[in-house]
């Protein structure tokens, strides 16, 4: 498997805001950075999540696919909606040590959201414009998600990572 490399998405999306010979950077591309910037902090959760269950030798499996390709969008949203709270349900809370997902986790949440939902406007708003600064900032703030994401310690980003794959019932 191809996993989709977050670097390789942060840097597609600053070449496309770059400006052009003449004139600014085009709407169609502005859109596409924000909408990478997204895609990293997405794709890296998926990658972390199977690494974490299925383990980094067998991304070539069909179970590492499987894994990875079991959470959408919608639920990733929903899941960060409520970690990003201060006190986690009691249906996720009997799955976290501590009390919660501390501050990493839900900070990563929290701009998680913030750039699900400027990707969703930039992939959907035909009304919206946008401009290489709002990229600039969409491409910033996923970097830094992945940052608080990648140095959560290991009692905090576990537990997230098993809820985004076992939806508990």
């Amino acid at each position: 498997m191809a996993i989709l490399n977050p670097e390789h998405l942060f840097d597609q999306a600053e070449k496309l805001i770059l400006s052009p010979p003449a004139g600014r950077p085009r709407q169609v591309d502005i859109r596409r950075a924000i909408s990478a910037a997204y895609y990293a902090v997405f794709h890296a959760t998926l990658a972390a999540a199977a690494d974490q269950f299925v383990g980094v030798t067998k991304r070539n499996t069909k179970l590492y696919t499987l894994v990875y390709r079991s959470v959408d969008h919608g639920w990733f949203r929903d899941l960060c909606l409520e970690v990003r709270k201060t006190q986690l349900p009691d249906k996720y809370q009997q799955y976290v040590t501590g009390g919660g997902l501390g501050g990493n986790i839900q900070a990563f949440a929290a701009t998680a959201l913030e750039i699900q939902k400027k990707r969703h406007s930039a992939d959907y708003d035909p009304s919206l414009r946008v401009n290489s600064s709002d990229a600039v900032i969409a491409i910033k703030a996923a970097r830094s998600a992945l940052t608080r994401f990648n140095t959560a310690d290991a009692d905090t980003r576990e537990p997230f990572l098993g809820l985004l794959l076992f939806r508990p019932r």
